[in-house]
């Protein structure tokens, strides 16, 4: 494993967004629906912000909709149907994902933790790109398995995280030509998603 592997380091030049089945079906029954949504959003802005790509997976997307109007997905480089849970597992996306030269990290958020996500990390990881599991844009519909995914996605080898921590570690200071502009997305905190419910005295 390189050193980069386990540092967690994140460059704007080699990192790539995925947001994998945050559709609007899933609203009434994802645990912290809303509050994944305002982070996802968050997060999204800063990736258009530093021009970093983005690809974007819908499940099924004739039986369970389109991603969620609040989310603006404009600038995706392409919104793919998918039908297998991983997003690696769909030829279209799969080499949608590896075309790309220079990727080495993946920010991996949506739905479902124990299921798509979980999936898409472990094909990620065998190809050999860091992966970090943004936990506050990251959700289930049973809190026991995105409790329990996310630990599975830590002993797997991903980098599980929050969107503040991505968007300061892209950011890297001050200095960084779009700190003005990407500050204004920060200056509130993070919605709570229940990360700090997510505790072992739960179950």
């Amino acid at each position: 494993m390189a050193l980069r592997s386990t540092l967690g380091r994140l460059e704007t030049k080699s990192t790539l967004f995925l947001l994998c089945d945050l559709q609007d079906k899933f609203r009434l029954v994802a645990n912290y629906f809303p509050a994944i949504i305002t982070n996802a959003q968050k997060l999204l802005s800063c990736g258009a912000q530093l021009n970093i790509d983005l690809i974007v997976s819908e499940q099924n997307p004739v039986k369970l909709g389109k991603t969620a109007p609040e989310l603006c997905i404009s600038h995706a480089i392409g919104v793919y149907p998918k039908f297998e849970f991983s997003m690696m597992k769909d030829p279209t996306l799969h080499k949608s994902i590896t075309n790309l030269n220079n990727v080495e990290s993946i920010i991996l958020f949506g739905l479902e933790t124990h299921i798509c996500i979980e999936q898409t990390a472990i094909d990620l990881l065998y190809n050999d790109y860091d992966v970090h599991i943004v936990a506050d844009c990251t959700t289930s519909r049973s809190a026991e398995d995105r409790y329990l995914a996310f630990q599975r996605l830590r002993q797997i080898g991903c980098f599980v995280t929050t969107s503040e921590n991505v968007i300061f570690k892209l950011l890297g200071g001050k200095n960084h030509p779009k700190f003005s502009e990407i500050r204004s997305l920060v200056r509130d905190k993070s919605v709570e998603s229940g990360l700090a419910d997510l505790t072992t005295e739960q179950f």
